[in-house]
């Protein structure tokens, strides 16, 4: 038996119910954004029940970072899969995401139903610049991961450029990943790379490891929560629900990085190129998406509402999450094979500063927004001063946005 294997009992009937409710119970009080998260099944599975080591869950979340989708997701998925199997794998993300799901859809009617309302209206407009305030905050701790080498520096800074010349997402991050492709080759070999290719995908050594668990740590206390603005109600767009769920498929087939990269696809596809929400619109759903528990990837059930009500907000859930099942089902039995696998730094470091570029230019697009407006523009320098200069968490300068709104645009005295 490994080193690292989980101990477990003979029963798989007890294994799974096991994997349920700890599932279950993270997936209703798991706050805070990934490294939260992560925070949490570290203690649960490795502290408490001694699943397995932490250098194994380590290499895990290693794993994670290497394929597309919600990072905190996928290890939940992982997980699940080392402890019961395929029924695991399966029981553990629904456990997780269901909650989050549920609440955010409960979110989107209340919102189609409510947000025209004056307070409400007010209340969402002076959340919308603390939106981009987290994200400012979580740009400003991650530059780190981008600065490490000059080529990683300017592979950033043109990524950022294209984004805000339009250049398509998919098309920025296919290129990252082969501008890591190429430094792994060179850096390892081809023969070394060549070798790692073919077992599919995988993880990194467990020193490389620990530095992606320290950058989603510098995201996550970023991310304790946010919110945004804009009018409600169900867009009369005839945008069904296969349309929502081929859009979000793609997207999680692709997205690498933080649920803030979400929002880049997602103005992208349904702001310029579907034009079925507006920009408030898109910042509303990844706030919804934050101050619930769970995945930020759950922003796209809000979306999936907003455009096409109940079935939108099926299909859109489907398509953003079915992604992260199939790659951790590809890629769990192929963990411990790809351990040792050092180009993975490489391709990483390339598409988090593709991940990175995309987050920064949709906060300069909106800036752009904002800055017509004085009061607004004031609340996202003041929040974004306030998060990285401060110990004050996000979920406080998002309640100080919405006392903002209500006072500047509420007509409160």
């Amino acid at each position: 038996m490994r080193e690292d294997a989980p101990q477990v009992p003979a029963d798989p009937r007890v294994l799974r119910r096991e994997v349920a409710a700890v599932f279950l119970r993270l997936g209703l009080t798991a706050f805070g954004g990934p490294a939260a998260h992560i925070a949490a099944m570290e203690d649960e599975v490795v502290t408490r029940r001694r699943w397995l080591s932490r250098e194994a869950f380590v290499d895990l979340v290693g794993a994670t970072n290497l394929i597309p989708g919600p990072n905190s997701t996928e290890l939940a998925i992982h997980l699940g899969y080392l402890r019961a199997g395929w029924v695991g794998l399966l029981l553990a993300g629904a456990c997780f995401l269901v909650p989050a799901v549920l609440l955010v859809w409960l979110a989107a009617w209340a919102y189609v139903r409510h947000g025209t309302r004056v307070e409400v209206a007010a209340l969402l407009q002076g959340m919308q610049p603390a939106v981009l305030a987290v994200v400012v905050q979580a740009l400003w701790r991650l530059r780190v991961s981008v600065t490490r080498s000059p080529g990683i520096v300017i592979l950033a800074l043109l990524a950022v450029s294209a984004a805000l010349a339009g250049v398509s997402e998919f098309v920025i991050l296919g290129g990252a990943l082969l501008v890591g492709a190429f430094n792994a080759w060179r850096a390892a070999g081809a023969s070394g790379v060549v070798s790692g290719v073919a077992l599919a995908t995988g993880t990194l050594p467990s020193a490389q490891a620990w530095t992606l668990r320290d950058t989603a740590q510098a995201l996550g206390g970023a991310g304790a929560g946010a919110a945004g603005v804009g009018a409600a109600g169900v867009a009369a767009t005839g945008i069904g629900a296969g349309t929502l769920f081929v859009s979000f498929a793609t997207i999680g087939s692709v997205l690498f990085g933080s649920g803030y990269v979400l929002l880049a696809f997602v103005r992208r596809e349904f702001v310029e190129r579907l034009g079925v929400l507006t920009d408030a619109q898109a910042l509303d759903a990844i706030a919804i998406g934050q101050v619930t528990p769970g995945p930020v990837f759950s922003a796209a059930t809000f979306v999936g509402y907003v455009v096409d009500g109940h079935a939108g907000a099926l299909a859109a859930t489907a398509g953003i999450f079915l992604p992260a099942f199939v790659a951790v089902a590809l890629s769990a039995p192929l963990v411990h094979r790809l351990r040792q696998w050092p180009a993975g730094r490489h391709l990483l470091d390339a598409v988090n500063a593709a991940s990175l570029a995309l987050m920064a230019a949709v906060v300069v697009t909106l800036a752009r927004t904002l800055a017509v407006d004085l009061r607004t523009l004031a609340i996202l320098l003041v929040a974004s001063l306030v998060l990285i200069g401060t110990r004050v968490g996000s979920g406080w300068v998002l309640l100080g946005g919405a006392v903002a709104g209500l006072l500047l645009f509420g007509g409160v005295t």
